[in-house]
């Protein structure tokens, strides 16, 4: 049995064996990294017996830049093709190739400035099999981890699902609108361009397969003149299984979808939900890089064929900023390949300029 994570369930004991992988120097010395050459995708755990992923935590030295130049991979079972495959610091919760505190219930980065990331999703598998490769232009960098799995004596039923993970990103989103807006002349021009489909939308997750969504975290990085930077007004859309337009599950706005309200413009972190990154001020509002989460661990949304996730960018997709995202969802496998990663290049941030 998987188990609850619940502290009440805690005193239930299940029938597993507590197992960990991990960087410790064998010689009993405090080298505790391993080296990860360039260009070399390195197996950092591995298993053949059943069991499920319960916690990872990982620090890197050696290159600052390595959120988007080290890439973590996790295939599962005999399926030849990664489920997960995301740069390292996006997998651990915020993108634009940072590290910076912040707490929710499944990832966390915690002092110094971030550098300690950890994650809580729970990973079942049968066979299991988790790399990093670094891409960057120095030779190595130097890895420290710690990931604690329970090891079980059968395999698990045909039913459980297996964690999968997805990084994408459009720099630039194709806006349309290129004026320069007075204040509150959004909704007049917006309202001239009604978006009844979701095939101009930021893609999120588009999968094939039987499992649930379990969230996101959205990065936005707002380069446009002042008044055209407030990124809200984005419609969340979920088509499931195929369903004819339009999706049961529609939203009001980029905002409301992160459970936030009127232009958050102020971090703030909770379990489930968050704007965990805020870069604006009071000349510029939301200019600049911004981040949030939102995760369904208390309402997942299912589907049982296919799922498509999107978001407009801007309301009618107005805007054109640059957008990254990682999704998260758990699905029977097998799973479709994932689409190819962009290379090291196209997935650096860009500068922190504002004109």
């Amino acid at each position: 049995m998987l188990g609850q994570s619940s502290l009440s369930s805690l005193p239930v004991l299940r029938s597993y064996r507590s197992q960990r992988a991990s960087s410790y120097e064998v010689t009993g010395g405090n080298r505790d990294w391993w080296v990860i050459p360039a260009g070399v995708e390195t197996t950092v755990m591995e298993s053949s017996k059943p069991g499920c992923i319960k916690h990872i935590w990982m620090t890197v030295g050696e290159d600052d830049e390595y959120c988007r130049k080290a890439v973590i991979r996790m295939y599962w079972d005999d399926q030849p093709h990664a489920a997960v495959e995301v740069p390292l610091g996006d997998f651990f919760g915020i993108g634009h190739g940072m590290f910076k505190n912040f707490v929710s219930a499944p990832l966390q980065m915690s002092p110094e400035d971030g550098r300690g990331m950890n994650c809580w999703w729970a990973m079942p598998f049968d066979k299991a099999r988790i790399t990093i490769e670094y891409q960057g232009e120095n030779a190595k960098i130097h890895l420290y981890f710690y990931i604690d799995y329970e090891e079980y004596s059968s395999p698990h039923a045909a039913d459980v699902a297996r964690f999968c993970a997805f990084w994408n990103r459009e720099n630039p989103t194709e806006g349309w609108l290129k004026e320069k807006l007075e204040p509150h002349n959004y909704m007049q021009i917006w309202d001239a361009h009604p978006n009844l489909s979701d095939k101009d939308n930021y893609l999120i997750l588009e999968a094939e397969g039987n499992g649930i969504f379990v969230g996101c975290h959205l990065n936005i990085d707002c380069r446009e003149r002042p008044g055209q930077d407030w990124y809200g007004e984005g419609d969340d859309m979920f088509v499931i299984d195929g369903e004819p337009w339009p999706p049961r599950l529609h939203g009001t706005g980029t905002e409301d979808y992160f459970n936030t309200a009127f232009g958050p413009a102020q971090e703030y972190c909770a379990p489930y939900h968050g704007i965990h990154l805020y870069s604006g001020d009071a000349e510029w509002r939301w200019r600049g890089k911004n981040s949030m989460y939102r995760y369904h661990i208390e309402d997942p949304i299912r589907f049982e064929k296919s799922i498509r996730v999107s978001i407009e960018h801007g309301e009618a997709n107005a805007l054109s900023h640059d957008f990254s995202s990682t999704a998260y969802w758990y699905q029977v496998l097998p799973s479709l390949p994932l689409a190819p990663l962009l290379a090291v290049e196209a997935r650096m941030p860009n500068p922190d300029t504002k004109p």
